[in-house]
C-alpha cells in the first residue's frame, strides 16, 4: 500500500528517520538570508509528515515566514506523546497539536498555551466499512482500532457514555501511525479518526466513503480538534516573534486554501518519495472547508469553544483538576 494518511513506505522511513529528536526541516524562501532571521522550532503533532502541514510548507516556500524575520524549522516528534514534551521543556517554541493535548499538558503543569485554532469544529468519530453503519450501542463487544493519544481516549469515553457503555465494553487495538489498514484488513470492526484523514484514506483506497459515527452527536463537544500552541516562557520574552509567526501562518493558510494545486505541489516537492498524491490532494480539499473563512480571524480562539470543551471533560470526569477555560488559550498574539 502506498503512503496514505500516515504510513510510510520503507524508503520514506529511511529518509525521515534522521528527523527523530535532532534533525528537522528548516524551511526558508530561496532568497532568505538565514543570518538575518530568528530561528523558530515548530514541533508537529505526528511522527511522520502530514498533509495538515501544507500551509506552513507552502508559506515557507513563498517566503511568508522569512518576510516576518523567521527561519521556520519543522521538527517531527518521535511519537505523538512527545509534542507537548518538546514544547513544555522549551525544546520547541511553538507546536501544532490538539486542544486535548494542551489540556492534558497543563494538568501536568506544563507551561503551554493555545495561541491559535486550526479549523472550526470537531469532525472526529468512529469509521466503519461502507455499508456497515454502526450505532454507539452496536460498539459493545466490538474491536476498535485506535490511537493512544489524549484526544482519542477522551472522546471515545464520551461516545461510549452516551449509550451507557465504558471502555470495558469494547476491545481496542492500538495503531502506531494509521488505523485504517486495520479496518481494511478486517482486523477490527471499526476505527477512530477524522473525516479529512482516516475518512479521506478510506475513500482513496476503496473508492467508496466509509460509514461515519460523529462524536458530536453523542456527547462530544463541537470544538476545534487542532491548535497552534506556544511555550509560555518563550511567549513572555518574544511577543513580537509570536505575532510574526501567527501573521505568516494566517497568510499561509489563506494562500494554501486559495491555491490548492500549488499547495499539494509544495508538499509533493518536499516528500516526493513518501506520499500518495491522490490522498494528499483529497485530504487538503477535505481540510479547506474546515477553516471556514481564511481572513485575519481564521486562527481566533473562541472562548465558548474552550468553555464547552472544559464542561464536557468535567461532565464525563475525563480529567481531574481542570482549569478555567481562559487558562488554556490566548488571542493576544493574533493579527489585528
Amino acid at each position: 500500500m502506498k503512503l496514505l494518511r500516515r504510513t510510510f513506505i520503507a524508503t520514506a522511513t529511511a529518509a525521515v528517520s534522521a528527523a527523530i529528536f535532532t534533525c528537522s526541516t528548516a524551511l526558508l524562501a530561496p532568497s532568505a538570508n538565514a543570518q538575518d532571521l530568528t530561528k523558530l522550532t515548530f514541533i508537529q503533532e505526528w511522527p511522520t509528515p502530514d498533509g495538515f502541514w501544507i500551509p506552513w510548507i507552502l508559506g515557507s516556500d513563498k517566503g511568508f515566514y522569512s518576510e516576518e524575520g523567521i527561519e521556520l524549522e519543522i521538527v517531527t516528534p518521535p511519537t505523538v506523546a512527545d509534542t507537548m514534551k518538546f514544547l513544555g521543556t522549551g525544546r520547541a517554541e511553538v507546536a501544532f497539536t490538539t486542544s486535548m493535548d494542551i489540556v492534558f499538558a497543563k494538568s501536568q503543569e506544563a507551561p503551554v498555551v493555545a495561541i491559535g485554532r486550526y479549523g472550526r469544529g470537531n469532525n472526529w468519530g468512529i469509521l466503519s466499512a461502507t455499508g456497515d453503519k454502526l450505532s454507539v450501542a452496536d460498539l459493545k463487544g466490538k474491536t476498535l482500532g485506535i490511537y493512544n493519544d489524549a484526544w482519542t481516549m477522551a472522546q471515545l469515553e464520551m461516545i461510549l457514555s452516551d449509550a451507557g457503555l465504558s471502555m470495558e465494553d469494547i476491545k481496542t487495538v492500538a495503531a502506531s501511525d494509521d488505523t485504517v489498514p486495520l479496518l481494511l484488513q478486517k482486523r477490527v470492526d471499526a476505527v477512530t479518526g477524522i473525516t479529512n484523514a482516516e475518512g479521506t484514506e478510506i475513500v482513496t483506497v476503496t473508492g467508496k466513503a466509509g460509514e461515519f459515527l460523529p462524536a458530536i452527536e453523542h456527547g462530544a463537544p463541537n470544538t476545534p480538534i487542532f491548535a497552534l500552541a506556544a511555550n509560555m516562557g518563550w511567549l513572555a520574552k518574544n511577543p513580537d516573534t509570536a505575532k510574526a509567526f501567527l501573521r505568516a501562518t494566517t497568510k499561509s493558510i489563506a494562500y494554501s486554501a486559495a491555491h490548492p494545486e500549488e499547495a499539494v505541489e509544495a508538499f509533493a516537492k518536499r516528500y516526493a518519495k513518501a506520499y500518495d498524491p491522490a490522498f494528499i490532494k483529497q485530504q487538503w480539499l477535505d481540510t479547506i472547508p474546515l477553516f471556514g473563512t481564511t481572513d485575519n480571524k481564521a486562527l481566533l480562539n473562541d472562548a465558548k469553544d474552550w468553555e464547552t470543551l472544559v464542561a464536557a471533560l468535567a461532565k464525563f470526569k475525563v480529567l481531574d483538576g481542570l482549569l478555567p477555560a481562559t487558562d488554556y488559550f490566548t488571542n493576544d498574539y493574533l493579527p489585528e
